[in-house]
This record gives C-alpha cells, sequence and structure tokens, in this order.
C-alpha cells in the first residue's frame, strides 16, 4: 500500500510541487550474532519460545558489555530492539541472585507500563516466581504501595517519583537499594538542558544511598542518536561508560519527504498554514489505506489537526470516523490512552494525531506514515517521531511540513542536517549552582554529609553546605551536618525548572477554587501577568490577578478573540569575559552576563488578524538574574561603512543637531504634560519626546544629509510620559538589520544545541552613534554600579535576584545608578536558566557557522523586505517600514568577511 501511495503521489503535480527533498534510505538487512556465551541458558530459552536464536549485533555487544560488568549505552535509532539490550543483562542478573533488584527510569509513565507488559510476558516465559516487575509512580494507589516494595524485583518508574517520592522516604527502601545492581536510563537523549541537569543530581543521591547501604550498582542506558552520546552518559551517572552505536537491526525501505507549503503572500514570506497542508497529506494517505500517525507541535496544534482530519474523513465517507482518528496527548486519562495504544495495535484505528507524547518507544504497531506539522525542534525528536512509521521490514512514509519560521526554512533549505549525522549536541550541568543547591538540600534531609563527602563529582560540597548552615536550613555537629528544614524538599522542587518557587493557576470562577495548571516563578510574570490570557485545553482563561507573594494567579473562563502578549524591557551587562576574538567587523565572546528584565505591560492581539487591538501598562519590579551569555558585537568600522552606504540606521541617541530645541519647542507646545495620559512632568525629571514616526525610517546619517531636519518636524513630536514612552516604543520597534540578524541566529541556535527554543534568550543593545568623524567624545561614557557576589560556591560566585528600581538622570544618587549601555551595537544570545548550562561555549564556537547559515537563508529567501521565513516579521501595522531584509544581508555580509 505504501508503494502504491507513492505511486500515487508523483503522478500528484499538486501535491508534488511543494516536495522540496524526497529522500530515500534503502532498506537494510539484519547482522545477526549468537547471545553472549555468559547469559543464563534460561533467558536464550525465553528468546527461542519468541523464535529469536540469534540477536543483532548491537543488542550482542551491549549484553557482552554489562554482564562484563560495565555501564554500557546504546545508542541506536527508534525500533532497533534497544530493550532487549538492557533486559536481558537485568534477568541475568536477577536469575543468579534471588536478592538483587533494578531500576528502570522512563521519562514518561506510558512508556513504563509498555515495558510492564514486556516484562509481564519474560515473567510468564520463566515462569517466575512471585512479582518479577511493578510500575511505581503517582498513579500507584497508596495501599499497594508497601507490598511492591517488598515484593518486585524490578521497579520501573520516572525520575519525578524517583526524587520526590522514593529517595526521600528510603529507609522503608532499604533492601531493595542495598540489593539494587542495576539501574536502566531510557530514552538518555531527553535528559538534557535543565530536566537532564536535575536527573543527574538525582542520580548522584541515588547512587549515594545505594552505597550508604553497602550496595553498588550498574547503568544500562539507551538513546536516539545525537553527537555526543558517551558525554552525556558519563556526564548523567559520572561513571565511565561503553558506547554502542553501529546497529544491527533490520529496516524497510524509507522515503523520507521534506514538504513546504506554498507561499499565498511572496511579498511578506507567508505561507499556507502547516495544519492544513499535514492535513492534506494525511488525508491522501488514510486514502490509500494507510495507517498514519501525524505529530503536532502543541495541544492546541494537535486539537485543530485532529478536528480537520476527522471532517476530511466525513467528507470521504469514512467509517467510523470518531473510532478511527484518535488524538493522543497530555490530558487525556490513562484508560483511554491505553484504549488508543490497543486500537492502534490492532489496526481498527487508522490514523491518530498526537504532540510528542507518542514520540517515544511506545508500542503502537506497525504505523506506515509518519506526518510532522513543523519542525520538532530537533533533530533528534525529528527522527523519532519520523521512526514511529516503518516499525518493521515493510516500507515506511515520513513527511516532514515545514513552517514559516527561520529555523524550519532553514531545514527546508539545507535537509543534508536531517539525514546525515546528527550535529546536536546535549548539554547538563548538575553543578548549576540553583539546581546543586536544591539537590543538596534532598540529599542532606536524606542523610547527613560528614565534612569532606563528595556529591557525585562536584567539589564544592562543604561550600555549598556552609551556605545552607548560614541560612538556618541546616545546623552543624562536628563533622556532620544535618538538615533542619522541616519536611522533605523535594515535594517543592521540579525537575522541569530551574529553582523550587512555582506559580499555581487557581480558576475562581463557580465555587471552590480549582487548580488548573503552574508555571514556574521566573516565568509568570510574563506568562499570567495581570490582564493576561492563559489558554489551556483550548479554553481561554483571564488572569484576573497574579498573586506572587502567595505564588498564585487567580483565573477565570472568557470567551475572547484576542490573546496577549507581554511587552518587556531587558538589559545585558557584562560580568566576566571567559574568552574573546576580535575581527575586523566584530568582537566575539562568551562569558557571565547579569540579564535584568521587567515586564511593563501587554498587548491584546486579535487571533483572527493578529492585529493590536490595545496596548497596557503594568508596573511590575525587574529581576535580575546572572547566567552565560555569547555575544556578537559590530565594530566601529562596518558601522561607519554601513552608514556612508546608508545601510544603518540601528545607533541611538544621535537625533540630529536640532533635537535639543526641537525638544523644548514640543514640551511648550504640550505644556509639559504627558499627551496619552495627561501626566504633569514629576520633579527632576522632563517627560519624553517621542517620534510618531519612527527616526530611523528617514535615514539620517551624520555629515552625510540632514534628514534629520523632516523627522524633528513637530508634526511628527508628541510628550509622553515615562510609562506611556515604554509602551510606544516596544509596541512599534521597527525592525533593522541588527534584530534581522538577531531573529536568525536566535533561532538556528537551537538546531546545534539540541535546546528548546525556549531555553535561549536574545538582546540587541543598539550601542552609542559612532557618526562620521566623530572621536571618543561621541560616545557617552556609562557607568555602572557593581554588584557584590552573596556567597561564593567553590569558583562561582552567586547572585540573589534583585528588583532594584528604574535608574533616574537626576536626582539623589543618579550617578550611582546609570543604566548600563553597550559602546557598540551588539547582539547577546544568553541563557535563561541562572548560572547557565554552558551554551555560551558552544555558541561562541558555532559563530562562523550560525552566520554563514544566516546568510545564506536570507540571500535565498524570495520575500521582499523581510518574513517569518529569514529576518522574522517586519512591523505590519506602520508605513513606509525599513528594509529590513536588505539592511540584514548587508550586516551578515560584512560580518562574515
Amino acid at each position: 500500500m505504501v508503494h502504491t501511495f507513492l505511486r500515487h503521489l508523483r503522478g500528484d503535480s499538486h501535491l508534488m510541487s511543494r516536495v522540496v527533498s524526497w529522500h530515500t534510505e534503502a532498506a537494510q538487512p539484519p547482522d545477526y550474532r549468537p547471545a553472549p556465551a555468559g547469559l543464563d541458558p534460561r533467558l536464550v530459552d525465553g528468546l527461542a519460545r519468541r523464535s529469536i536464536h540469534r540477536l543483532y549485533s548491537h543488542q550482542a555487544a551491549a549484553v557482552a558489555h554489562a554482564l562484563a560488568g560495565r555501564n554500557v549505552a546504546v545508542v541506536t535509532p527508534t525500533a532497533s530492539g534497544k530493550s532487549l539490550c538492557y533486559h536481558l543483562p537485568v534477568l541475568d542478573a536477577l536469575l543468579q541472585n534471588p536478592a538483587a533488584r533494578a531500576i528502570y527510569l522512563f521519562p514518561t509513565k506510558a512508556l513504563a507500563h509498555d515495558q510492564l507488559a514486556d516484562l509481564d510476558r519474560w515473567s510468564q516465559d520463566l515462569r517466575w516466581p512471585g512479582m518479577l516487575a511493578a510500575a511505581y509512580d503517582g498513579d500507584t494507589p497508596a495501599a499497594d504501595r508497601p507490598r511492591l516494595r517488598k515484593q518486585a524485583r524490578i521497579l520501573l518508574t520516572n525520575p519525578d517519583m524517583l526524587h520526590a517520592g522514593i529517595l526521600p522516604g528510603h529507609l522503608q527502601w532499604a533492601d531493595f537499594l542495598a540489593n539494587l545492581q542495576f539501574v536502566v536510563v531510557d530514552e538518555m537523549h531527553s535528559y538534557r538542558g535543565v530536566f537532564g541537569s536535575h536527573v543527574a543530581n538525582v542520580l548522584r543521591r541515588l547512587q549515594r544511598l545505594v552505597a550508604n547501604y553497602g550496595g553498588h550498582c550498574r547503568f544500562v542506558l539507551a538513546s536516539a542518536t545525537i553527537a555526543n552520546p558517551q558525554e552525556l552518559a558519563e556526564r548523567l551517572i559520572e561513571q565511565p561508560v561503553t558506547c554502542v552505536e553501529e546497529t544491527g537491526a533490520p529496516r524497510g525501505e524509507r522515503h523520507l519527504l521534506i514538504v513546504n507549503p506554498p507561499l499565498v503572500d511572496p511579498e511578506r514570506g507567508i505561507r499556507r498554514s502547516p495544519v492544513l497542508e499535514a492535513t492534506e497529506w494525511a488525508s491522501r494517505a488514510l486514502e490509500s489505506n494507510i495507517q498514519t500517525i501525524v505529530f503536532g507541535r502543541s495541544r492546541l496544534s494537535t486539537e485543530l489537526l485532529l478536528t480537520y482530519l476527522r471532517e476530511r474523513g466525513r467528507r470521504q465517507n469514512l467509517k467510523a470516523v470518531e473510532e478511527s482518528i484518535r488524538g493522543y496527548r497530555g490530558g487525556y486519562l490513562p484508560a483511554e490512552r491505553r484504549a488508543i495504544e490497543a486500537g492502534l495495535r490492532s489496526g481498527q484505528v487508522r490514523a491518530v494525531v498526537a504532540t510528542n507524547a507518542l514520540e517515544l518507544g511506545i508500542d503502537i504497531g506497525q504505523m506506515e506514515a509518519s506526518i510532522l506539522c513543523s519542525y520538532p525542534g530537533s533533530i533528534a525528536a525529528l527522527r523519532q517521531q519520523w521512526g514511529r512509521a516503518g516499525r518493521s521490514t515493510g516500507a515506511a512514509v515520513g513527511v516532514l511540513v515545514a513552517g514559516a519560521g527561520a529555523l524550519d526554512q532553514y531545514v527546508v533549505a539545507h535537509p543534508e542536517y536531517l539525514f546525515g549525522r546528527s550535529p546536536e549536541r546535549a548539554l547538563i550541568n548538575p553543578d548549576n549552582p540553583l539546581l546543586l543547591l536544591d539537590h543538596l538540600r534532598c540529599a542532606l534531609f536524606e542523610l547527613p554529609f560528614q565534612r569532606g563527602d563528595r556529591f557525585g563529582g562536584c567539589e564544592f560540597v562543604d561550600d555549598a553546605l556552609d551556605l545552607l548552615v548560614e541560612q538556618g536550613e541546616a545546623t552543624r555537629q562536628r563533622e556532620l551536618t544535618f538538615w533542619q528544614g522541616g519536611e522533605s524538599p523535594a515535594r517543592r522542587i521540579s525537575l522541569r525548572t530551574a529553582g523550587s518557587e512555582t506559580v499555581t493557576i487557581e480558576n475562581h470562577a463557580g465555587g471552590a477554587p480549582q487548580v488548573i495548571g503552574q508555571v514556574d516563578g521566573p516565568s509568570a510574570r510574563r506568562l499570567v501577568h495581570d490582564g493576561a490570557i492563559y489558554l489551556h485545553e483550548g479554553q481561554s482563561f483571564l488572569v484576573r490577578q497574579l498573586e506572587m507573594e502567595q505564588l498564585r494567579a487567580v483565573v477565570a473562563p472568557v470567551d475572547a478573540d484576542y490573546y496577549t502578549q507581554p511587552l518587556n524591557e531587558l538589559e545585558v551587562t557584562v560580568l566576566e569575559t571567559h574568552e574573546e576574538r576580535t575581527t575586523v567587523a566584530a568582537q566575539v565572546a562568551f562569558g557571565n552576563v547579569a540579564v535584568q528584565e521587567q515586564v511593563v505591560g501587554y498587548r491584546r492581539i486579535r487571533k483572527e488578524t493578529h492585529e493590536t487591538l490595545s496596548s497596557h501598562g503594568l508596573e511590575y519590579p525587574p529581576q535580575r538574574i546572572e547566567t552565560g551569555a555569547y555575544w556578537c558585537a559590530v565594530s566601529a568600522a562596518v558601522q561607519q561603512q554601513l552608514e556612508l552606504a546608508g545601510l544603518w540606521f540601528d545607533s541611538i541617541n544621535d537625533y540630529g543637531p536640532n533635537w535639543t530645541a526641537a525638544r523644548e519647542a514640543v514640551r511648550t507646545r504640550d505644556r509639559h504634560r504627558c499627551t496619552v495620559c495627561g501626566a504633569g512632568e514629576p520633579p527632576g525629571r522632563e517627560h519624553d519626546v517621542h517620534h510618531k514616526l519612527p527616526f530611523r525610517l528617514f535615514g539620517y546619517v551624520r555629515g552625510v544629509n540632514e534628514r534629520y531636519r523632516e523627522a524633528n518636524r513637530l508634526e511628527n513630536l508628541t510628550l509622553v510620559c515615562r510609562t506611556c514612552h515604554r509602551r510606544l516604543e516596544t509596541a512599534g520597534t521597527l525592525r533593522t538589520g541588527l534584530d534581522g540578524v538577531a531573529y536568525l541566529l536566535s533561532n538556528l541556535a537551537p538546531l546545534h544545541l539540541m535546546c528548546d527554543p525556549s531555553d535561549l534568550g536574545v538582546h540587541v543593545a543598539k550601542g552609542n552613534p559612532i557618526g562620521l568623524g566623530a572621536g571618543p567624545a561621541a560616545v557617552r561614557e556609562m557607568r555602572t554600579r557593581p554588584a557584590s557576589p552573596v556567597f561564593q560556591i567553590g569558583e562561582v560566585d552567586f547572585y540573589v535576584a534583585e528588583e532594584r528600581p528604574p535608574a533616574s538622570p537626576a536626582g539623589p544618587g543618579a550617578a550611582e545608578e546609570v543604566q548600563p549601555a553597550s559602546l557598540s551595537p551588539t547582539i547577546y544570545l544568553y541563557e535563561r536558566i541562572p548560572a547557565g548550562l554552558g551554551f555560551n561555549r558552544q555558541l561562541y564556537q558555532l559563530h562562523e557557522t550560525l552566520l554563514a547559515a544566516a546568510l545564506g537563508i536570507v540571500r535565498r529567501c524570495p520575500c521582499e523586505q523581510g518574513c517569518p521565513g529569514c529576518v522574522g516579521p517586519v512591523l505590519e501595522e506602520s508605513a513606509p517600514q525599513l528594509e529590513t531584509k536588505r539592511l540584514t544581508l548587508a550586516l551578515l555580509e560584512a560580518l562574515s568577511e
């Protein structure tokens, strides 16, 4: 049926016009090896009963290494039989030693239950006396837990349950931990970034407790293909690891297509919705009776895909549409999920629309087509999702329907990234101060520390414990440090965020408050600020009030035809430069920075048209973190070169020689009152003068032209207070060359870092004007009050978030509080987690690679002024506009020389 579908596809010029790449992977025969000689004969017999008489080469190698006492990481494609790589050595150990135990860690409950079914079959094959395996997670009834602790030989759980439900109560698990011989870590590639850094600390705590009870455990890790599997594995468990990367599993012929939806507005680069395009491709597959899985990027897109696909099915008179086309995502009840999985295995369900909840290795039968609605964010995720089809020797189809954004359009133009060896490196940093302190609290609750004790590979445990003693969370008696902070700290620490502070979202409409979700504390002011629209399972909720002291946001359901977008002010100050290099075009560096962010307002944006309906101010204090960053500062020579060519409009603070007179004229005309809100000028501070048509539109270059005269006409100027000015500037910022380069770099970075785009922030510091003939005096020197570290762990200075009032240019203390500014126009890519995970060094090393990729995108894009697929969406609400694309291209060409 797959070949019939492909034949019809090749004859359909309508669909083929959108296929930009068709890559065929030839079928691969199996590479068999005999089972290792040391494997228990009862397991060999059990394999034979399953008609398995030989192992694939990678299975045999992994089992042999594990039987020899080594830690093993198996890194092979989806559906290559990785589960046998850990089942066999674990079962061998349990057969040899009646007291032996094992823990299987999975990132999701569904994966654990899927593998539990497989272990139940092994239990039957081996005629295992008593209980072999049991799932132990948040869904496990409390009444069953004591029995499982005593009787289960293999415990299947997830990192969250191990962190908060098992390790803090280790006294109840003493026998289990003393006899723990194997820990299996499945889907290792998912343990990266903040989550992976947390999990590495959880594994430190586990190994510490096992050693306390006199045990020692080995590890078997399984992963999708990434660039640094051994590095990640050894960072997670802090032990040597042997990697097995060559697969011996057979594979059917696989056809991998990249589809770019057609342009509907070539001038603005707007393409057909990937949701509609993916729906069409899935419908065609169903018409050919191909069992299909469709992946959406979000809950909302998944629900839309399901709705559209069912509507198409009804028009095609497909029988039992609701039963044969199903959705699958977070929020579904466990029983509902199990029924959908069974329907997929039986073939009753012909199509499933899923989030990445089905990306991992749950058994869903022999799917033949996998269609992705937009790039999933990493090559590892892409291959996992494509790999859900073709889980046998039969032919399969994988389709990526690209979105309009820069990252999607880059992979459209560079399919070799998707089909070659993955360039993505999974990074973690267990010694990040915030994460480390959280897990030292947990470890201290579980077991006292003796001075000089290690915590995994961390070398500054005593320094951190000293801090906990100073804060009153721990007490020291001679050489021992004990927890005295009350209940287990693990209960308030989420493995999915940095820091333990979370804000609950409570629906107060009708009756008792109901918790419908939560967000991490640092994100709360951006996501659930007063007046925000919070979306939950398709329903809009209006945030009535954000109460940070109570860590809650009060919401109520609302029928809104708009969504909200926060307006932020951001400042980046370099604290320490680790490494830098200077070229004619730029200075490139990485190091530590202070990032101060303040939510100053929000916009209401109509859902259908994306037009701004209104802007509203907010008065929240700024938040400050210290983290890692990479930055690129444009040299004065390049800036002057582009100014001469009329290709630089990114300087600030130079509004021409008549600006002082124009300012005074506007203040007099507007009677020293804000023309937006009517507020008078406060003592010691003048209101701001705002250009209605942005100054940069007029193309003024000092010493070259006099276009400042037109820009500074009184009709184009208005007096506004600082608060109103911030709203106007944030809502109407024009995208220029620096903005275009920043958009491209921030979109391309996740492709190489294997991080989520939300892990990185981007900031553009426009710098001070250089101008023709300007000397050093033309650049205003800025001073900042130095920040003092609150404490130090090892060699890392650690700062507590400060909430400083905005700087005022007049009044007492003004000289100390002048805000930092960059002397050169600079693009910063910074890590959103305090203290960072090490992405800054990687970005520094990738500088030339990212610039070359960005330049290629802009040169190839067919739009005129800029679009989401190259330099980002240009401002649509004002005319005329800057030629963002031309400015970005000129800057990229200068930086790439």
